[in-house]
């Protein structure tokens, strides 16, 4: 198993995104509302991009060629991108009446740009992989 850079900080991002739906993000007159208490589509598509860095270190773990992780990290750069749009949607946004923003918006805005720095920094990583590229074997010449 060998992770580089790029794919342990997209998985921090994730962690981070995660971990802030449990958090306070916003505060109203009524009390402190958490991600789970004003979910929504900005923070589904957060969600989906934690999801895509989660898959970006299983292809990596498991790779057998470099196909996937590949994919997997132009994926994560891609829902990483728009998960930095829906965080800043979230942290400008104030739902339910919100007169303050709290720790977990900025957490996960910060999630959010880890996944995204993450995915491209695995996508710009041309270190070997975990696996030796595979070579022909060589046969003797025919007999004249």
């Amino acid at each position: 198993m060998r992770l580089r850079a790029g794919e342990l900080l997209a998985l921090i991002g994730a962690a981070c995104v995660i971990v802030s739906l449990f958090l306070r993000n916003y505060e109203n007159a009524s009390g402190k509302l958490t991600g789970l208490d004003t979910f929504g589509p900005a923070l589904a598509l957060m969600l989906i991009a934690a999801a895509a860095a989660l898959v970006l270190v299983l292809a990596t773990v498991t790779e057998r060629s470099a196909a996937i992780p590949v994919a997997a990290a132009v994926w994560t750069s891609v829902l990483g991108l728009v998960a930095v749009i829906a965080a800043i949607v979230r942290v400008l946004e104030r739902p339910q009446h919100a007169t303050m923003v709290c720790a977990g918006s900025w957490l996960a805005l910060g999630g959010a740009v880890a996944i995204l720095i993450g995915g491209s920094i695995s996508l710009r990583d041309e270190r070997p992989s975990l696996y030796d590229p595979i070579s022909p074997e060589t046969r003797p010449p025919p007999a004249p």
